[in-house]
């Protein structure tokens, strides 16, 4: 089967960052399903894998976390997917990934795919609605208000994919007023279209925008971006005794201690938690995708997709990786298919 992976990380302008392979096609065993790769998405930590984590002298790495497909085959434990349907999901951090034509992938972290979405629109979606999804409901618990005035979101990066990913699922599923951050036109038009009561320019300070909101205090607060920078300003925005969630790596250490005088609590999401422990409640990511179906079908949210940049091999997969790195990627970027 064809597959795109590297073997040593490098810049992504060098043609060895990402090269193309021919690898034998997995089997499926125990809770498995073998899927047949039809588009995947590009997200973040798949340039920050590349960039940093070596595989093994004389070995290759495959990467890629969200894709949408067909199933062909199952392993013997598995009871919730048949060959022939179609699924999406975001895949596992210390297993091969799925950019390659066939990927096995664990059926309780799989959902069903969007009846409504074509391949390409489906494989936007899984890395960035589980992590808002369990950054709202799992982590923040903001369906657990101590109070009517503990009512508002605040979230940085509304144009990127946990961003957007984030408003639409907190104003569909919650009656909370959410505020975010966007830097340009376009971005701030996107994060408005998708639902968003109000949008801050986060290239100049968020407290005093906030204040001129003449809104109450956020008891919720998610950090998606540029926590080194934003954190200072958003404690200072935040009610006390608030829910402060953080999904990005702080490059210079964290320091919990400005969260104690508003007796914050902080919460870390990583999607990748479930299934790289395979906790009891693993199959959480399978419901909640299957939820996340059922809201795209009803029409009550919508995929992310803004850019798709042709069929999955190295060549475009590098250009993807250029333009997720260069920071100004509205939505998701997506590749669908395989050459001919």
């Amino acid at each position: 089967m064809r597959a795109i992976g590297y073997r040593t990380p490098l810049s992504i302008d060098n043609q060895e960052s990402l090269v193309d392979l021919e690898l034998p096609v997995p089997e499926a065993t125990s809770h498995d399903l073998l899927v047949e790769v039809k588009a995947v998405s590009v997200n973040p930590v798949d340039t920050k894998v590349r960039a940093g984590a070596a595989p093994e002298p004389g070995h290759h790495r495959i990467l890629g976390f969200d894709a949408a497909g067909v199933v062909k085959a199952v392993g013997e434990k598995v009871t919730l997917f048949k060959p022939g349907d179609a699924v999406y999901y975001a895949g596992a951090i210390d297993r091969p990934g799925t950019n390659s034509e066939f990927h096995l992938v664990d059926e309780r972290i799989v959902g069903r795919k969007p009846e409504s979405l074509g391949f390409a629109e489906a494989a936007a979606l899984p890395l960035t609605a589980i992590t808002a999804y369990e950054m709202l409901f799992h982590r923040l618990k903001v369906q657990d208000k101590p109070a009517p005035e503990n009512n508002i979101l605040l979230v940085t990066g509304g144009a990127g994919g946990v961003g957007s990913m984030t408003i639409q699922l907190a104003r569909t599923l919650t009656d909370l007023t959410v505020v975010t951050t966007a830097s340009r036109p376009e971005s701030t038009e996107w994060a408005r279209a998708l639902g968003a009561h109000h949008v801050l320019d986060h290239r100049n300070p968020l407290a005093p925008q906030y204040a001129g909101l003449g809104l109450d205090a956020p008891y919720f607060v998610f950090s998606v971006t540029r926590s080194d920078l934003h954190t200072p300003g958003l404690i200072a925005i935040i009610a006390p005794q608030g829910r402060f969630g953080i999904i990005d790596d702080i490059k210079d250490g964290f320091d919990a201690m400005p969260f104690k005088g508003k007796s914050l609590s902080i919460h870390w999401e990583m999607m990748f938690a479930r299934s790289l422990y395979h906790t009891p409640d693993m199959i959480e990511q399978h419901r909640l995708l299957n939820h996340v179906a059922d809201l795209v079908d009803a029409g009550r949210i919508r995929t992310t997709l803004a850019e798709t940049l042709g069929t999955i091999n190295a060549t475009n997969l590098r250009r993807a990786h250029a333009l997720v790195e260069s920071g100004h990627v509205t939505g998701k970027v997506v590749l669908e298919g395989f050459d001919a």
